[in-house]
């Protein structure tokens, strides 16, 4: 049988994969074993690992063609041309303290092109799904609603713009952008942290931030959420203006992208 690889098609695997993996981790264990990867404050449980495994048995049972890189070390190659870009808990520091915001987020990638995703957090207003294809737009429902389309924020000036960012796990990093952020803070309205990159992009597909800029992100933080704000009308880059990944990220309506980017510049330059 072949498998489908419509962009539509693959957005409709992303969805049944993201609501199966978020039935599972709604039933949060009271006691959680805890284990560090590249720093003290960067951690994993055992149900980042228990996701992991749920997605993989699924595509190897439903589509066994397809690839999987995930965050926990899951790694399928692809025979079939598609692979799917895993994070089976976005925001496990979340997950672990019992926060909202926490997510599971996952894309279709060929030859590097995202052409689907979906983004679940169970526990923002009611259960938020955002999900996209290429060139479909970029949808939200909540608590079990209705589809609704979203757009980025446009025409925002700077210093009305509300922003969103992350911090790294390094100290070393995490010390260099304090002191960014204390620069950034009085010339924009205010900045918030979400403690999840894909919910972050997702915010500002939704029009609930105007702009999101954050470093050391990994593709499985960025593949599903760059589509949705992407296709909600964001401009997604580096801190320059090229592909986004791992040295910048920096999400906006084309209208701030712009002054974020140089705004982040002059910053840098002290």
């Amino acid at each position: 049988m072949e498998l489908g690889a419509e962009p539509d098609e693959l957005e409709k695997v992303a969805l049944e994969i993201v609501r199966s993996a978020g039935a599972l981790l709604i039933n949060r264990p009271e006691k959680l074993t805890v284990e560090t990867k590249s720093s003290a404050v960067d951690v994993v449980t055992e149900m980042d690992r228990a996701s992991e495994e749920l997605v993989r048995q699924y595509l190897a049972s439903k589509r066994p063609g397809d690839g999987l890189i995930g965050e926990e070390g899951s790694t399928v190659a692809s025979t079939s041309g598609i692979t799917w870009i895993l994070d089976p808990i976005d925001g496990t520091v979340n997950y672990l303290y019992g926060l909202p915001g926490w997510n599971i987020s996952i894309a279709a990638q060929r030859d590097g092109v995202t052409l689907a995703g979906a983004v679940f957090a169970p526990f923002l207003f009611g259960g938020a799904l955002w999900s996209a294809h290429k060139g479909g737009g970029a949808w939200l429902r909540k608590n079990g609603g209705e589809m609704i389309a979203l757009r980025a924020n446009a025409d925002v000036p700077l210093e009305r713009a509300l922003l969103a960012t992350g911090f790294s796990y390094s100290t070393e990093i995490r010390t260099r952008q304090g002191a960014r952020f204390a620069a950034l803070i009085p010339q924009v309205r205010d900045i918030r942290r979400m403690g999840a990159a894909a919910v972050d992009l997702c915010l500002v597909a939704s029009g609930m931030v105007d702009g999101y800029f954050e470093e050391e992100l990994n593709p499985w933080d960025l593949a599903a959420g760059e589509l949705i704000a992407t296709e909600a009308g964001a401009l997604v880059t580096n801190g320059v203006g090229g592909p986004a990944g791992r040295d910048m990220v920096v999400a906006a309506h084309p209208t701030l992208h712009g002054e974020i980017l140089a705004l982040l510049s002059r910053v840098a330059r002290g």
